[in-house]
C-alpha cells in the first residue's frame, strides 16, 4: 500500500515513441499458468466464445494549442475538458503564468480569455462559436509527455481506436489501439461479441500518484456513459458462462464504477473511482491494457486485478524481453486473480 511498492526502473529504450507498421503487430504478454510470449493478432487463442469485450468509444479530441500573451510570451494549452461552445477547463505551461483576465492568441489569432484558476486547472474562454471546428483547424494531438517528438500525420489516426466515435479525450484509450477492423472482425466471427462504453479520459491519466500511502490519493473526475444494451449484453454473457473482457482500464473504471453499489444500470455522469489492492471487482473477469508507468493509478488497478507479487513478476519478465511500454507499446492480457 505504500507508493514505493509501484516503482520500477524502466530503460528509457523501452519506452516507444512511434507505433508498430500495423495495430496488430504489437506483442501480447498472457501470463496465464505460465508467462506466455504472443502476438497481439493471436488473441482469439486465448479467449472463448461467449466472451465479451467491452470497449471505450471515446475520440480524442486535437486538444493541445499553442499560443502567445500580450507581451509576446510563449504559451502551450492542453485542453482538458470542453465545458460548451467556446469555454474549456485547460493546463496552461508557460515561463510565466497568465494573469486571470489576460488575453492570450491562437496561432490563428483567436483570442482567449483566461477567465479562473481552481487547483492545476484554468477556465478559458474562446472567441468562437466552436471549440471543436477551432480545434479541427489548429489543435494538435495531445500524445503523452512521454512521447518526445511532435505529433504528426499518423498520429492523427494511430493515436485512435478504429471505434473512436464520441469526442472528448484528451488521451487515448491505448489498449484499444492494438484492434484493426479485421481482427474484431474475425473474434465476432468465432463467437466473441463486443459493445462500447463511453469514458472521456483526462489529462490526469499521466499524473503520478504522490502520496506515500496510496489510499490517501485523490482521483480525477471523468464523464462516463454506458447504455441499458451494454448492460444487459453483459448479463447474458454471465448467464451463458462467458467472460466480461475489459479493453483498457478505462473500461475497468468504468464497469466497476456502475457496480459499486452491487448492480448494473444504465447511467452516465462522473467517475473519480480509484481501484487499488484491496477492491472487490465485480463486473470485469479479464482485462487487455498497455505496460503502465511507475507509480501510476493504473498500475495499482493491475496490482489490484492480478495481485502485487505477479504484477512486479511480470513486469519484470516483459523488461528482461525487451516489451515496448506505454501508450504505442505492447499489451497484455490478463485473468483476475481468484
Amino acid at each position: 500500500m505504500r507508493l514505493s511498492d509501484y516503482d520500477f526502473d524502466l530503460p528509457k529504450s523501452l519506452i516507444a515513441q512511434n507505433p508498430k507498421k500495423s495495430r496488430t503487430d504489437s506483442r501480447l504478454l498472457v501470463p496465464f499458468s505460465t508467462i506466455i510470449d504472443a502476438q497481439f493478432s493471436q488473441i482469439a487463442n486465448f479467449l472463448r466464445p461467449n466472451d465479451l469485450l467491452v470497449m471505450n468509444n471515446t475520440r480524442v479530441i486535437p486538444a493541445r494549442l499553442f499560443a502567445t500573451k500580450m507581451t509576446g510570451g510563449r504559451v502551450e494549452i492542453m485542453i482538458e475538458r470542453i465545458i460548451n461552445n467556446n469555454s474549456v477547463l485547460a493546463m496552461i505551461r508557460a515561463s510565466i503564468a497568465p494573469k486571470l483576465g489576460s488575453i492570450i492568441k491562437l496561432e490563428n489569432d483567436t483570442n482567449v480569455k483566461v477567465l479562473e484558476k481552481k487547483a492545476n486547472f484554468y477556465t478559458l474562454e474562446f472567441e468562437t462559436d466552436s471549440i471543436y471546428d477551432l480545434l479541427n483547424c489548429i489543435g494538435h494531438i495531445p500524445l503523452p509527455p512521454y512521447i518526445e517528438r511532435m505529433d504528426n500525420e499518423t498520429d492523427a489516426n494511430r493515436y485512435q481506436t478504429v471505434y473512436a466515435a464520441r469526442d472528448g479525450a484528451v488521451a487515448a484509450p491505448t489498449a484499444g489501439l492494438h484492434f484493426d477492423k479485421k481482427l474484431l472482425n474475425d473474434l465476432n466471427s468465432q463467437g466473441i461479441d463486443n459493445c462500447f462504453i463511453t469514458l472521456h479520459v483526462g489529462a490526469g491519466t499521466f499524473q503520478p500518484v504522490k502520496t506515500k500511502e496510496i489510499k490517501d490519493h485523490v482521483m480525477h473526475s471523468e464523464y462516463f456513459e454506458i447504455s441499458q444494451d451494454v448492460i444487459d449484453k453483459i448479463n447474458l454473457t454471465k448467464a451463458n458462462g462467458g467472460r466480461v473482457v475489459a479493453i483498457g482500464t478505462t473500461s475497468v473504471r468504468t464497469l466497476e464504477s456502475v457496480a459499486a453499489n452491487g448492480e448494473l444500470v444504465a447511467s452516465k455522469g462522473e467517475t473519480d473511482i480509484f481501484i487499488y489492492p484491496g477492491f472487490e471487482f465485480k463486473v470485469v473477469d479479464m482485462m487487455v491494457t498497455n505496460f503502465h508507468l511507475p507509480k501510476s493509478s493504473l498500475l495499482m488497478l493491475v496490482s489490484a486485478f492480478i495481485g502485487h507479487e505477479r504484477l512486479m513478476q511480470i513486469y519484470r519478465h516483459a523488461i528482461e524481453q525487451k516489451y515496448r511500454f506505454f501508450s504505442y507499446g505492447d499489451a497484455m492480457l490478463l485473468e483476475r486473480s481468484q
